[in-house]
């Protein structure tokens, strides 16, 4: 019943639109207020005014009784629900009627005082009444709130799940549904990436049908390695190799769309292994994180620097570090000082993770512990790009970051000859002009090399990794020489920042965990030292690089890097006359 319905049945000039009271109203000689005013779905008819009763403090006691026998009667009827605002209003009803026992005795009583008393006493009358049945049925309310069970769950077709998608797409337009909650408000990943495909294709004003989206389980993405899913974009997957590497053979998987790049790599790791293989090992590992903090001069910036490389400091602040992971182990804290900023650059040993956010972590709680101890200390920012992460930086060039490790070989010249179609000399004087003086006048950091990124990338995108890190995971240096007086080349990469992990990351995801199982790295060693996966990754990744970078190198000496471009990077299309004739 709507607010206007009810309009002529307000008896004391309240303002329902403008009150937080409870709103009374008289209809039928009862009284109710809030909710139960507007359960009526018409109103009852008005009697006269002159049949409202006063009920003194007796008879309240009396009328109490009545009502307590009145509702034990009406928990046994079957079509009435106990304690329901219905029974609580027919209780009310019942009671005040011109019928009742109750309303007879009221109605003497009401006509003795009418001969006895003013109109003034009448008024009175009427506020006695309007506060006592006020009183008596908030009474009431009180009492069927508490022994009534609280309000079952939404019904199911309340629920955004049950609804269509068309019903879903019109709530999120309107607002009340936020586009990037869709997996946690319908529950079904798949469904939700659907409905935000038909809203964007809405949007563009076409179709995107060829972005692919079913026989996915975006189950394992939600959360972990991307939002506002729309789909996924399928990456062939090559194979490089078998490929020798430190007495075992090991196959590449990269993940590409430049033509040439797979083959080529395949060449050079048919050279190495039938040369012998090649030999890699680490060097040193640690992912770093170095935040920035700040003091109000220098002479406090002293006592700090000094603080942290006192070597009893340091064993409390590994403490504080490792007290945040039982797998990081902070190794080695760098301070650099610039003005009265400090950045604190901390390495880390995080195992088979990669490892960003543990030792972020490990820092977050140190600066908390520092911050205790200097009281002028402001932490600026976690991350002070002293890292370095993701940016080229000759930090990381320097001193490292993740694993650095170097790879080794010695290429026979037949193999130079036959194979790589090009000779030991001619690689030597190519690779000096190229990697090493090229790179210098171009003012290279860490890019003494041909195309290290190339191979970086495509298997960090096979594998699940961090693909934006293939800028400092690319640092690469090539060197080659003669050996064996002049017969054999001998060859060398080195990286110092490759930054990988077997754990952690996409590393979970079934294409990617496949392609770790390929190179036999694919989580955690049960058997190995932690940390052993993503060691052997990285060498690999290394070797692939020496591969790739010796079978480039011997195309641009044998002048035959454009011929297999050609052939294999570019797709032959058949034109006909017709389609010339478009054209």
């Amino acid at each position: 019943m709507s607010v206007r319905e009810l309009f002529p049945f307000f008896k004391w000039g309240f303002n329902i639109r403008r009150s937080n009271f409870l709103v009374p109203i008289l209809s039928n000689n009862i009284i109710v207020t809030g909710e139960e005013a507007v359960s009526f779905e018409k109103p009852l008819p008005a009697r006269d005014p002159s049949q409202i009763v006063v009920v003194d403090k007796a008879q309240q006691q009396s009328n109490s009784t009545c009502i307590s026998e009145q509702k034990s009667q009406q928990t046994t009827n079957s079509n009435t629900t106990p304690n329901s605002p219905a029974a609580v209003l027919a209780e009310k009803k019942d009671r005040f009627s011109p019928s009742s026992p109750e309303s007879s005795n009221a109605n003497q009583n009401h006509n003795q005082n009418k001969k006895d008393n003013n109109n003034n006493n009448n008024n009175k009358i009427d506020n006695n009444i309007e506060q006592q049945i006020i009183n008596e049925n908030n009474t009431e309310i009180m009492k069927i709130n508490s022994t009534t069970p609280p309000p079952s769950p939404s019904s199911p077709s309340s629920k955004i799940s049950d609804q269509s998608n068309e019903e879903i797409i019109e709530k999120i337009e309107k607002g009340m549904i936020q586009l990037y909650k869709l997996e946690a408000e319908l529950g079904d990943c798949s469904r939700a990436v659907v409905i935000r495909r038909t809203i964007l294709e809405k949007n563009l004003g076409r179709q995107i049908e060829a972005l692919p989206h079913e026989t996915y389980d975006f189950e394992k993405v939600q959360g972990a390695c991307c939002e506002n899913v729309i789909g996924y974009v399928p990456i062939p997957v090559g194979a490089a190799g078998p490929l020798l590497l430190n007495g075992q053979t090991v196959t590449i998987p990269m993940a590409t769309t430049e033509g040439c790049l797979v083959a080529s790599t395949h060449r050079g790791c048919k050279a190495i292994s039938e040369s012998g293989g090649a030999r890699c090992t680490i060097l040193s590992r640690g992912m770093t994180r170095a935040p920035v903090v700040r003091f109000p001069n220098i002479t406090l910036v002293g006592e700090f620097v000094q603080w942290v490389n006192a070597t009893d400091n340091f064993v409390a602040i590994k403490q504080q570090f490792e007290s945040t992971s039982r797998f990081a182990k902070l190794t080695n804290i760098k301070t650099t000082v610039a003005g009265r900023s400090v950045y604190i650059r901390f390495k880390c040993d995080t195992g088979d993770a990669m490892g960003m956010n543990m030792v972020s972590k490990g820092v977050d709680s140190v600066l908390s512990m520092l911050r205790d101890r200097f009281a002028d200390l402001e932490i600026v920012s976690l991350s002070g790009n002293m890292c370095t992460d993701k940016k080229p930086s000759a930090i990381n060039w320097i001193d490292g970051r993740g694993r650095s490790v170097v790879c080794e070989a010695v290429i026979t010249g037949d193999i130079v000859r036959k194979l790589l179609k090009t000779s030991v000399q001619g690689l030597v004087d190519l690779n000096i002009s190229k990697n090493l003086v090229g790179s210098a006048m171009a003012g290279s950091i860490g890019g003494f090399n041909a195309h290290a990124s190339n191979i970086v990338t495509a298997i960090f995108l096979a594998t699940g990794q961090d693909c934006a890190q293939n800028v400092e995971s690319s640092n690469c240096i090539t060197l080659m020489e003669a050996c064996n007086d002049g017969q054999d080349l001998y060859m060398t990469v080195t990286m110092p920042s490759i930054e990988v992990g077997t754990v952690g990351g996409g590393t979970f995801l079934p294409a990617q965990s496949s392609c770790l199982d390929i190179i036999g790295v694919r989580g955690s060693s049960t058997s190995l030292p932690a940390g052993s996966n993503a060691d052997q990754l990285a060498k690999t990744i290394c070797a692939a690089v020496m591969a790739g970078e010796l079978s480039l190198m011997s195309a641009l000496s044998a002048g035959t890097l454009m011929q297999s471009h050609l052939q294999l990077n570019r797709k032959q299309q058949t034109t006909t006359t017709q389609n010339l004739e478009k054209i």
